[in-house]
């Protein structure tokens, strides 16, 4: 009897420590939201077909410079958005981070992008045209609900397309990423985070999508305008979040989402949030600088000016993977990185700043300056290797130059392994070192 007790408990101590550490599995009291690198083996999407990591990221990196035309767009975005419709499965390549949220009542499991300069939540719904296999199956929560014209969220919508009030269903029209669009309906439904369960959450019910940009199951809006789950979720999370985003190397392990000021470090550096008017879902900051190595590059400072008229600033972003600086700032701080470095250079997809590794240990620390807090950019996060480990190459690119040209970005290669905290109800970011694998 002894022995069988004994065996039984060496069991269940194995099962309680494999749960315990389950990559994959988020904290049982909601404090923490497992987040995955989208092509994560916790993660239900197939990677692109390429020979390694870095390909990966160099495939992903090529939809930057859509991605920040779009950023940069958000703010002129008054009109209903209309694109054709394609039938049948798409290729989904939008390069990201996701976490696993329960839709609806009993909870779907979703796997959802986080994107922290959009608003509204938005997942494909049963019937859905050019979506993927994994849809929201509206017909079988108990707690859905559709929303019509009259509602006031519903004028919250970009791409509204409304033509009278009452009892006609809210119909909306987007674009996303700067080549795709879909068509959906503002309906409601519980969303469950963890332990958490936010009532009535509204998202749009994706009907069609057009693209290769679109999240192949959903979406989730932490940008800080009245559709997002910061405004929907009220005194729940008291406007604060925070992530830590894993390498996209750390295919084993994930990273973290908190929600809530309750959870978040107490010693934490901070800098001021911007707020514009014209673009409310993005966070800026006051980037006031930019030092490599010992030395601060002489930027002109109409380059780094927040100007809420014409979207001009930094802003910092989860879904673009290369931080961007605009053609003037990227070159100064590109030929000082050369200068200490001393080459010879060469090209790497989008990296034009590659060198043999063997000299990678004279490489200068990126500083970015902002209002009251110097990030010293980990190694790691300012260079990049190739497959073959022989090239290092600066991890980081202008910005695409065309008429909306104004807009710096910082990228989600240059957060990882940082915890992120954004404190909306206080107007600060927070930035914290932290081994998120």
């Amino acid at each position: 009897m002894d022995l069988r007790i004994a065996t039984l408990f060496i069991c269940s101590l194995l099962i309680s420590t494999n749960r315990a550490f389950d990559p994959c599995a988020s904290q049982s009291d909601g404090s923490d939201i497992s987040v995955f690198p989208t092509y994560g083996k916790c993660s239900p999407f197939e990677p692109p077909k390429t020979d390694s990591w870095v390909n990966t990221v160099m495939k992903m990196a090529s939809k930057d410079p859509e991605r920040v035309k779009y950023l940069a767009s958000l703010g002129a975005q008054k009109k209903v958005v209309s694109a054709p419709i394609a039938s049948g499965q798409q290729l989904f390549n939008l390069a990201n981070y996701v976490v696993r949220v329960q839709l609806g009542t009993p909870g779907q499991l979703m796997f959802m992008v986080l994107d922290t300069s959009n608003d509204a939540a938005w997942v494909p719904c049963s019937g859905c045209t050019g979506c993927s296999n994994t849809a929201f199956s509206t017909n079988t929560s108990s707690t859905y609900g559709s929303l019509d014209c009259s509602v006031p969220q519903c004028s919250q919508v970009r791409g509204l397309s409304c033509q009278e009030t009452g009892s006609v269903p809210c119909l909306f029209n987007q674009s996303y990423g700067g080549d795709s669009s879909f068509t959906a309906t503002l309906v409601q439904d519980s969303l469950g985070l963890g332990a958490d369960v936010v009532p009535n959450y509204h998202f749009g019910c994706i009907s069609s999508v057009s693209g290769g940009s679109i999240p192949p199951q959903g979406l989730l809006g932490l940008g800080r305008g009245p559709l997002s789950l910061l405004s929907q979720s009220g005194s729940l999370y008291s406007g604060v979040f925070s992530y830590c985003l894993p390498s996209f190397k750390s295919y084993y392990f994930s990273g973290s989402l908190k929600l809530g000021p309750a959870s978040q470090p107490k010693n934490i550096r901070t800098t001021p949030l911007l707020r514009n008017p014209h673009r409310s879902s993005l966070y800026y900051l006051n980037l006031t600088g930019i030092s490599i190595g010992r030395v601060l590059v002489p930027i002109a400072p109409e380059h780094l000016a927040f100007d809420p008229i014409t979207g001009a600033g930094t802003i910092i972003d989860s879904g673009t993977v290369v931080t961007r600086f605009v053609e003037p700032i990227y070159t100064a701080i590109r030929d000082e990185f050369r200068k200490q470095v001393k080459g010879p250079f060469s090209t790497l997809g989008v990296f034009d700043t590659c060198f043999a590794a063997t000299t990678e240990a004279v490489a200068p620390r990126v500083t970015f300056h902002f209002t009251g807090l110097d990030l010293v950019l980990p190694m790691e996060n300012s260079l990049i290797h190739s497959s073959s480990g022989t090239l290092a190459c600066l991890s980081m690119a202008a910005a695409p130059n065309n008429v909306n040209s104004v807009l710096n970005v910082i990228a989600n290669l240059q957060q990882q392994n940082l915890r992120i905290m954004f404190d909306v109800a206080n107007s600060r970011l927070g930035i914290a070192r932290e081994l998120c694998n």
